[in-house]
């Protein structure tokens, strides 16, 4: 057997009509320093706003591995990436020659061990520490400030 083959088939939601919404998949990073949990933001390619890493399903990827996939290339984040989904939230990913796209975003922790300084999109992206609550007011979407304002690792063991 081989590993396990994820496939998002395209989700309906009501009021949205002849529109598909998509699932992905998100690295909430984070580490512990004597002050206290940090959380990792990342600016995004386009708009430079603060987010967190996410992408799409990758074949062969269980969703928490894609998040930390997506953390690796996005951020040059190396760690320990939890299994379960600590909270979802949805935000309209703006595409180029298509019309754009509402995505519903599964989001898992990662606890970073390392941050390598040459990974895919350094030179695409800035990248910085923030406590949760500080994180939170840097966020545009609404469901992910409440994530990053609930997050305590410590309910993950």
């Amino acid at each position: 057997m081989g590993s396990p083959r994820t496939y998002q088939a395209p989700l309906r939601i009501a009021g949205v009509p002849k529109r598909e919404t998509r699932t992905q998949f998100a690295a909430l990073c984070y580490r512990q320093r004597k002050s206290g949990v940090e959380v990792l933001l990342l600016t995004s390619r386009d708009t430079k706003r603060w987010i967190i890493p996410k992408g799409w399903p990758m074949d062969g990827l269980t969703p928490a591995d894609a998040a930390a996939q997506e953390a690796w290339e996005e951020g040059g984040v190396k760690g320990n990436v939890h299994d379960h989904c600590i909270g979802i939230y949805s935000y309209t990913k703006r595409m180029e020659d298509q019309p754009d796209l509402p995505c519903i975003v599964a989001v898992f922790p990662v606890e970073v061990k390392k941050l390598d300084t040459d990974y895919p999109e350094a030179d695409l992206r800035r990248r910085k520490w923030f406590t949760p609550k500080k994180a939170a007011s840097r966020v545009k979407e609404l469901e992910l400030k409440q994530i990053l304002r609930e997050f305590d690792p410590s309910r993950l063991r």
